[in-house]
């Protein structure tokens, strides 16, 4: 079973200066943050804030070829967490053929905004996630981000934009 979430921000981990992709479902309180890196963060980020830039960056690109290919991003699913490492699917369709794209979930959720289309959270994957070291090899307070990154508002957000 899979959970329809929403990209809730972009910031910077504190403790290891690593970007942090926010995903929260908005029916519940689940939240899943996945450290990114800073290139794909800056992707995200200018998508978020619907920055341009004089050519197309390559998530742009990834966009403009499925479109020029007549296909379309139906979903992205964040669908496995293996170790430390999350698996994304991207879901496309093409003249009524379904076509699934293993991808970083960085890069599907980049394409995803491009695309406006849903982004999924494979249910397994809040499960193992909720028990998941961060990046830093677990340092002791782990729980204590966990705990700080559920509980950020909208003012803290824009606190850490990148």
């Amino acid at each position: 079973m899979e959970v329809e979430m929403k990209i809730r921000g972009l910031m910077v981990d504190p403790s290891t200066n690593t970007p942090v992709l926010i995903l929260k479902d908005p029916n519940s309180e689940a939240v899943l943050p996945i450290w990114v890196g800073p290139y794909e963060a800056t992707a995200i980020w200018m998508e978020i804030e619907k920055s341009s830039t004089a050519r197309p960056l390559t998530h742009d690109l990834l966009k403009n070829l499925v479109a020029g290919l007549n296909a379309q991003v139906q979903r992205v699913v964040v669908s496995e967490l293996r170790g430390d490492t999350f698996y994304a699917v991207i879901w496309m369709e093409q003249n009524g053929e379904v076509v699934a794209l293993d991808a970083r979930p960085s890069d599907a959720l980049a394409l995803a905004l491009r695309s406006d289309c849903p982004i999924f959270v494979a249910e397994e994957v809040l499960q193992a996630a909720k028990v998941l070291p961060s990046p830093a090899d677990a340092q002791p307070n782990e729980q204590d981000l966990r705990r700080w990154l559920e509980n950020l508002g909208d003012e803290d957000m824009g606190k850490y934009k990148m």
